[in-house]
């Protein structure tokens, strides 16, 4: 059996590895900066159940919202990102598939007010056929979290859970930014990401499928799967909507270049804390449940971290910026290139630190014979810079970004169901400030 298991998960990653190289080649993640979603005010979900795909090849039975505003109404996990601007009045119909009454619960926001459907522990529910409505105006921006209220234990667990974005409206984004996340200058990006953390025991899934949801004890709930987006380990590079990832629409991938500012939106869901550690820099901490972090007086309350704990049901959003200043070594290599310093010593085009300009690394790499490659080494240390690979390594870095690792420190979760690589990782990457990304 656990031949047959390292079997479906070498298919499944050689299919994520595919699909990551045509990315790169050929695919365009999202139109512009901003994370994929629906733009509101108004939005049409609908609960129903279907399946998504772990990276070890297991099916597992879900529960989750839907966009019924399209022509092919489709279960997804996470559920539909949603997207509204400040000020808006917000208006979620809820329509209910499944066989048990479903709700949903808006945290951070104020005076949400229900109509229609039965009244519930939390909040009013859409009883199994029936539908719900719940209104509230946005007033604060932020990255938020909804779920459903209706025995969330479960409900959540089985997938119920969706990110809510409101965009600020006080203020005007500057030049060359393409977002701010708040109503401060010190919030702004140039490219945002979202994460949303979860995790899951495949048990109690199997459990609500064979009807035995009396059955389920959460005392003892066992999480073997870990996401981010609502994919695990390899997957989460491959392109927003991968045509083999249907009802897990949502990449996890970070692209930038040299110096630009990258927005990380991070959401807890279900039960445990994940430790989200990225590679390559500090990320500085701006806000918390979509309250920015600054004092009565406007003091900037931000912190720097290279791990962030988030919590179930916590949202935290992060800046994090990748320079090279100081280095040691040119990023950009000793072939031919100018490098004119600005006041800050950094090129203003190619955001090279000026100091390491013409610096090689400073180790002499062994002979390839001596070497194992990983599946995203260019065959050189240097942005943009690809060098000798031998036959059969590599391919899957044809714009020879740098590349880190954004996983769990919980070391567990970099598994699924006891297999590595999997659970809750993704990558960033670094790119040549003239490779087109898909935020342009």
């Amino acid at each position: 059996m656990r031949e047959e298991i390292m079997m479906i998960k070498k298919i499944n990653i050689m299919e994520a590895l595919v699909i990551l190289a045509l990315v790169f080649l050929f695919g365009v993640q999202q139109a512009d900066a901003k994370i994929y979603g629906i733009s509101g005010p108004t939005f049409n979900l609908r609960a129903m159940k279907g399946n998504i795909i772990a990276d070890d090849g297991k099916s597992i039975f879900m529960w989750g919202f839907a966009n019924a505003s399209t022509a092919r109404v489709r279960f997804q996990y996470p559920g539909p990102t949603l997207i509204v601007n400040q000020g808006q009045t917000v208006t979620v119909n809820l329509t209910n598939t499944l066989p048990v009454p479903v709700s949903i619960v808006f945290p951070g926001q104020n005076n949400v007010n229900a109509v229609g459907g039965v009244p519930g522990m939390l909040t009013r529910e859409a009883p199994p056929g029936g539908s719900v409505s719940y209104t509230f105006a946005a007033s604060e921006p932020g990255t938020y979290i909804y779920y459903s209220g209706t025995r969330p234990e479960l409900q959540v667990e089985m997938g119920l859970l969706g990110a809510l974005i409101v965009r600020p409206a006080a203020i005007t984004t500057p030049a060359g930014f393409a977002g701010c996340a708040y109503n401060t200058v010190d919030s702004c990006y140039h490219r945002e990401y979202l994460q949303l953390l979860t995790d899951i025991d495949h048990t109690i899934h199997d459990l609500v499928l064979l009807n035995k949801t009396a059955n389920v004890d959460n005392t003892i709930a066992y999480p073997v799967y870990w996401f981010i987006n609502g994919r695990a380990g390899l997957d989460t590079v491959a392109k927003n909507f991968a045509p083999y990832l249907p009802y897990q629409p949502y990449s996890a991938m970070a692209r930038m270049h040299p110096g630009e500012k990258i927005l990380v939106r991070m959401i807890g869901g279900v039960r445990d804390l994940h430790p989200h550690h990225m590679h390559g820099n500090q990320h500085y901490v701006i806000a918390r449940d979509g309250r920015i972090l600054k004092g009565p007086a406007g003091e900037d309350l931000s912190e720097g971290l290279f791990t962030t704990t988030v919590a179930p049901g916590q949202t935290t959003d992060a800046l994090f910026t990748w320079t090279g200043e100081n280095i040691g070594w040119d990023i950009y290599g000793t072939t031919s290139h100018t490098c004119n310093p600005g006041p800050d010593n950094f090129d203003p085009v190619t955001k090279e630190y000026c100091p390491n300009h013409g610096k090689p690394l400073p180790v002499g790499l062994p002979d390839q014979n001596d070497l194992t490659f990983g599946i995203f080494y260019s065959g050189s240390p240097y942005i943009g810079s690809p060098g000798a690979l031998p036959p059969g390594e590599g391919g899957l870095n044809p714009t020879a970004g740098l590349f880190f690792m954004w996983h769990s420190h919980n070391e567990k979760e970099l598994t699924t169901n006891n297999i590595f690589p999997g659970g809750m990782m993704t990558w960033a990457s670094v790119e040549y400030p003239s490779v087109i990304l898909p935020a342009e």
